[in-house]
């Protein structure tokens, strides 16, 4: 990996060390956004671990995951998304496959209705959970995860439309990934009735990646070397566990009655077989019929 490393750098230094590189990422609705500071802390660390002088700046006008991910696709506004993978993005956009966050975009846990407590429980199985209709979003990859593995998904245009389904009981639940769970329930603007399910979880195999456009090569090459760097020194991972290890703690997954689904939009390039990737939590307390 050394190596690697090695001759990655030399390549780069070739047109890339004395460039000042100019990196935009999509503004979000609320500059507060924590859901945004993991990926840019990571970002930043990986561009200081390669030594290239950067500007690392939101978009000019906020760019919700859809119209970012297109204006990257024509290379307008934005040179770098994060954002979970399927087979149509990395047909669309450069890859740079490394799991942001080891995976725990797959790991998934339930905001609900308060009044809707009792219809979940630690003995409910797959069959079970496809009685009921998640919320997800129109442009979300997690739409057809759950629509293929048979799941009746009421679809909302924005994260921002789906408290109001909850509350009006026209979904049952919203699954949302480990990373971003707490934050949402804590947030100001999270009805009183919305809470955290506290006996199941959802796990389907998936990955955030940083993206860029399909000319933009050097420039993954830098983030994916910086990366690597940082994985193979360990300040990867002490990012990673700073950010998420109480939350983890809270959310207590071993304890769950996991329920895994198929993802049939996983690319088969997704590097599953590197374990030190991957987020290890335990699946002995699962459903997977």
């Amino acid at each position: 990996m050394r190596k690697w490393f090695a001759v990655s750098l030399l390549l780069l230094s070739i047109n890339a060390q004395a460039a000042l590189w100019s990196i935009t990422y999509p503004r979000p609705i609320d500059d507060k956004d924590l859901r945004t500071e993991y990926p840019l802390a990571l970002l930043t660390l990986a561009l200081e671990k390669t030594g290239v002088k950067y500007s690392l700046l939101p978009s000019e006008r906020i760019m919700l995951q859809g119209k970012a991910l297109r204006q990257l696709r024509e290379n307008r506004e934005v040179n770098v998304v994060w954002s979970m993978t399927d087979s149509q993005r990395e047909k669309d956009l450069l890859p740079i496959r490394i799991p942001l966050a080891k995976g725990l975009i797959g790991w998934r846990v339930f905001l609900i209705n308060d009044m809707n407590e009792a219809r979940f429980s630690k003995e409910m199985s797959k069959n079970d959970l496809l009685k009921l209709v998640p919320i997800s979003g129109e442009e979300w990859p997690d739409t057809k995860i759950l629509q293929a593995n048979g799941f009746n998904v009421f679809t909302v245009p924005s994260y921002g439309n789906a408290a109001e389904v909850l509350e009006t009981h026209k979904a049952d639940f919203f699954p949302r990934s480990v990373m971003e769970v707490l934050n949402e329930l804590n947030a100001d603007t999270m009805p009183s009735d919305i809470m955290l399910e506290k006996n199941v979880a959802m796990y389907y195999p998936t990955a955030l990646y940083f993206f860029v456009n399909k000319g933009n090569t050097t420039l993954a090459r830098l983030i994916e070397t910086g990366l690597k760097m940082a994985i193979e020194d360990g300040s990867f991972d002490a990012l990673f566990m700073s950010t998420y290890e109480d939350a983890l703690k809270q959310l207590d997954l071993s304890n769950r009655n996991t329920i895994v689904l198929d993802n049939t939009l996983l690319p088969e390039q997704t590097p599953l077989q590197d374990s030190s990737l991957w987020y290890k939590a335990s699946l002995d307390n699962q459903d997977n019929p």
